[in-house]
């Protein structure tokens, strides 16, 4: 097995799409949609731009996810303050249960990666990995 970071990263994030893939599986939900569930449990109400950000997701690619998730029912784009220019992207009741589905799968295969793991152990790497993600986003600028 090739331990490069780069190749670690890849592996793990295939693994992680995989397993959720799995949990999600009759849901209808397709690649790209969890992410955008997951950022809105944070986030409802968000613009598209926000989103995009947030998800590290090209504008372009964002407004075809939405769409599907529009036309199943799963979200709804609103102009708030009479601004036409900007929607912003709110759960619907359908949304909100596929982003609860969403969340218990993310929760169980994060406890499934730390097994065996103490709690300062993944402390330690969470805040490793968050130093990494910091300087790699603030090469992005």
């Amino acid at each position: 097995m090739n331990s490069s970071f780069h190749y670690l990263v890849m592996a793990e994030q295939a693994m992680v799409q995989k397993a959720l893939l799995a949990r999600i599986k009759g849901s209808g939900l397709t690649l790209g949609q969890p992410k955008v569930l997951d950022y809105l449990k944070d986030h409802n109400g968000a613009s598209q731009k926000d989103i995009a950000g947030g998800c590290h997701i090209e504008a372009g690619s964002l407004t075809s996810i939405l769409n599907r998730m529009e036309e199943r029912g799963i979200v709804e784009r609103r102009m708030l303050h009479g601004n036409r220019r900007s929607s912003y992207v709110f759960l619907t009741e359908k949304g909100e249960k596929l982003r609860d589905l969403v969340t218990k799968s993310f929760e169980q295969i994060e406890d499934e990666a730390f097994q065996g793991i103490s709690e300062q152990e993944k402390e330690q790497f969470m805040q490793t990995f968050s130093r990494i993600y910091e300087n790699l986003t603030t090469k992005e600028d």
